[in-house]
């Protein structure tokens, strides 16, 4: 299992985004992770697609785009073509989560569920079988620099045995509170896709904060690419 590294910008210098993506590239940073919220699912605003398609131009790796909202099945179109390679809904807001996963892959872009730390992984158990991937929140939303909660661990675990049943190669993502302290437990529990924000952009040094996340997952014992 190759772990990919996905720096979160709500932890950057909103002045400055398109030089902190580029320090988080040249410290090896696989996916950028954008946050999306509205302020009423989450108690936080932050941006929408003019600023994701900015990013966009900036950025040489995918975009891991996190939507935050309370109706996103509206906006779905305009964050892909804003540049979203990945896209990820709440569901505790879908009553028809299977249809805004189709509708997220016709766009053409990898579908992602998100459960918050109260909501139970039998939530998305029958649509295992359709997502790419499956976030797991280590906080719960709505800002940076929250304190990881390490039932999490036993989460991760729960999907990742849940996806395994399903077959589907899809893969856990993990966001909150990652860092150099943790990072090894979170890909060992098996996510193979770390978001972390104030341990990369919270730090003097961007590039090198990824290159030791990076070493750090290795004591996860795997292929971390």
């Amino acid at each position: 299992m190759t772990v990919r590294l996905a720096p979160s910008i709500l932890s950057a210098d909103f002045a400055h985004l398109a030089r902190d993506v580029a320090a988080a590239e040249a410290g090896g940073a696989d996916v950028i992770h954008v946050d999306v919220m509205d302020g009423h699912f989450v108690p936080n605003l932050t941006i929408g697609p003019p600023v994701i398609k900015a990013i966009r131009r900036a950025a040489t790796v995918p975009l891991d785009v996190h939507l935050m909202i309370d109706n996103p099945d509206p906006y779905l179109s305009a964050y892909v073509e804003a540049g979203a390679s990945m896209l990820s809904v709440h569901a505790e807001v879908l009553p028809h989560l299977h249809r805004t996963i189709g509708a997220i892959k016709a766009l053409g872009a990898k579908a992602g569920v998100v459960l918050n730390p109260s909501t139970p992984v039998s939530a998305i158990e029958n649509v295992a079988g359709d997502v790419d991937f499956v976030l797991v929140m280590s906080v719960n939303p709505g800002f940076g620099g929250q304190t990881f909660i390490p039932r999490a661990l036993d989460k991760v675990r729960t999907v990742r045995a849940m996806l395994d049943r399903a077959g589907t190669g899809a893969f856990v993502e993990i966001d909150g509170g990652v860092d150099l302290t943790n990072i090894a437990r979170v890909v060992e529990a098996g996510a193979s896709m770390v978001v972390a924000g104030q341990a990369v952009f919270g730090q003097p040094d961007a590039a090198a904060a990824v290159r030791a996340l990076r070493a750090a997952a290795v004591a996860g014992r795997v292929d971390v690419g």
